[in-house]
């Protein structure tokens, strides 16, 4: 009897003890996730962005994965059709920093490439985004930088080649400002260089340049794992998609 009373106190001291490194874990895993519980991220961008927010989108898509992951935060959608770091700059406080966000994802190039003529080029590109990443962290906003998707499903076609020195200048500015950094337009390339059927250069658009169904989960994928989601939070982030 004294033997088996022994083993009767013992259990529940190994259950609270088991009970504590899972919750240890969880709180560790989350602690390694950039975003806090209650926080708002505003995502500025353009078209893409802007359809990013519906549904199924990339914001909306991200915001799932993080809640997956044991993070509920709230999305300021702010993306425009059409427009670029100029018209970004300009309206960055009305639609971003007086809505006092805890973070902001910029998504910015394809149009300023795009436009050609009435396009941005780089001298004035790198200026504009820069005044953008500084008013963000004088406002104590942290800001994720998200390279450029591709304009068009052909990474040697003129637009994509363009665009490759707008993406090295985000890489750049990100390490320079100590930014979180996704690398969609890398994602993105990787993907298309590994599929067998191209779709006709539609595997991740609609169009070339804007996001179908799988686009937008590439997307959300990448801003995922900028914000530190291991890859195991990714996956079960992906299931719930």
């Amino acid at each position: 009897m004294k033997t088996k009373n022994r083993l009767l106190v013992g259990a529940p001291t190994r259950i609270a003890f088991t009970t504590s490194a899972l919750l240890t874990v969880a709180m560790t895993a989350m602690a390694d996730i950039a975003v806090k519980d209650g926080e708002k991220i505003a995502f500025l961008g353009d078209s893409i962005t802007q359809a990013g927010a519906r549904p199924n989108g990339y914001v909306r898509l991200a915001i799932r994965g993080l809640e997956s992951a044991g993070v509920k935060a709230s999305a300021i959608p702010a993306g425009i059709s059409g427009h670029k770091s100029n018209q970004m700059l300009a309206r960055l406080e009305r639609d971003v920093l007086s809505k006092k966000p805890n973070w902001m994802t910029l998504s910015c190039g394809v149009n300023d490439v795009w436009h050609g003529k009435r396009g941005v080029n780089l001298a004035d590109y790198k200026t504009n985004i820069t005044k953008i990443v500084d008013r963000c962290q004088e406002a104590g906003v942290k800001v994720v930088l998200l390279t450029s998707t591709m304009i068009g499903e052909d990474k040697d076609n003129a637009n994509n080649k363009k665009l490759s020195t707008y993406n090295d200048f985000l890489q750049e500015l990100a390490k320079e400002k100590k930014c979180l950094l996704a690398d969609l337009n890398a994602g993105m390339q990787s993907i298309i260089e590994a599929s067998s059927d191209k779709k006709n250069g539609k595997l991740l658009t609609s169009d070339g340049v804007h996001m179908n169904p799988d686009g937008n989960k590439m997307m959300a994928t990448g801003v995922l794992e900028a914000f530190g989601l291991n890859a195991e939070q990714i996956k079960a982030a992906q299931a719930t998609w």
